[in-house]
């Protein structure tokens, strides 16, 4: 079977991405031929295409990790596959390594990234290994409101913050905060409400800590107004106001920011979860005894495994986490219009593109 499909290249840092013919190969045993329905713009492309973070895989390369679409060939052992609509992890473990076989499939050292360590999905069409992808019941999809290009950002945007959600064990009752409510930020919002905590957000941005009211926010904070030690007072008082726990808060810096990341340490209390879900270059000055007085723990999160996705999926069908609100489809062909929009912080939604839109 040949195909007929187009991709945009990443040739050099700062530069257009290139739009570029191709079929892709048959995919290989234990492998798939994914048509790309839509593919999310994610912060780390930014930093690939504009700051010089640098792939895994050398240049030029199709970015994009954010990926849904449908399976249109199989390699062997996986034709069962064939015409299924499902949703690429972002992390794809090996599955086979001392790590994956301990459950530690985001640290495995052969994990393969669309978009870092192979061609991404700003494409038509996208070969990778079909081991832990996400299956869609397109029904239910359809039910839930969304379309198969729509759920693309459940890759990553949403199961990320799942993830660290699970990781930081949030139970019924909990006080969960949650420092820069973008794209990764807002759906944490959602999970942490959808798993029993308060949520508390925390931004720069008024507009979306006010959008966030109607999504799972019980109190919003805005940063350009208080600094780090009023922001703790305020939510001391909120939470002895509201007879809520006042240890054990579980806080997720999702902003990839200094000034984020200082206000989520500066937030530490007895029994505290921070998870460290945001990245950023920035180096910081941080008393790390804090943890050690409070018995506080303090987690980096790389991605989701797998096996979480079809979880955070439910949580999508059953309308407790809403994503249409928070994305906006995009044709691929302007893919350096929307990037460059991104860079510029215009985008008020999520961008998806899609081929052929």
């Amino acid at each position: 079977m040949s195909i007929n499909g187009h991709r945009w290249l990443m040739t050099a840092v700062g530069e257009p991405f290139v739009k570029e013919s191709f079929s892709p190969e048959l995919p290989a045993a234990g492998e798939v031929t994914v048509e790309v329905a839509g593919c999310g713009v994610c912060h780390t492309d930014l930093g690939f295409l504009y700051d010089g973070v640098r792939t895994n895989h050398e240049l030029p390369l199709v970015l994009g990790h954010e990926i849904s679409g449908r399976v249109v060939a199989a390699g062997e052992g996986v034709e069962a596959l064939t015409g299924k609509a499902v949703v690429i992890p972002a992390v794809m473990p090996c599955g086979e390594c001392d790590l994956c076989k301990r459950g530690l499939g985001t640290m495995c050292r052969s994990q393969k990234m669309p978009g870092n360590d192979i061609q991404g999905g700003f494409a038509t069409h996208i070969n990778v290994p079909a081991r832990g992808l996400c299956m869609v019941d397109e029904k239910q999809l359809e039910a839930a409101g969304m379309s198969l290009a729509e759920v693309a950002v459940l890759a990553d945007a949403v199961t990320t913050p799942y993830q660290a959600a699970v990781l930081a064990e949030i139970n019924e009752g909990d006080v969960a905060i949650v420092i820069g409510v973008g794209g990764v930020g807002g759906y944490a919002v959602q999970i942490a409400n959808a798993m029993g905590a308060t949520v508390i957000a925390i931004d720069v941005d008024q507009g979306k800590l006010d959008q966030l009211k109607d999504f799972g926010a019980s109190m919003t904070l805005n940063a350009k107004e208080h600094d780090a030690r009023a922001i703790k007072q305020l939510i001391k008082e909120y939470v002895k106001s509201n007879g809520l726990r006042a240890t054990e808060w579980k806080i997720f810096e999702c902003s990839g920011s200094a000034p984020g990341q200082e206000t989520a340490f500066s937030l530490i209390t007895y029994g505290s979860h921070l998870a460290v879900v945001g990245f950023t270059m920035a180096k910081l000055e941080l008393r790390l005894s804090n943890l050690m007085a409070f018995s506080a723990r303090l987690q980096g999160n790389w991605g989701c495994l797998p096996e979480y996705y079809p979880r955070a999926l439910d949580l999508v069908m059953q309308n407790k986490i809403q994503m249409k609100p928070f994305v906006k489809l995009h044709s691929l062909n302007d893919i350096n219009a929307v990037f460059e929009a991104a860079k510029n912080h215009l985008l008020t939604e999520r961008a998806i593109l899609v081929p052929n839109l």
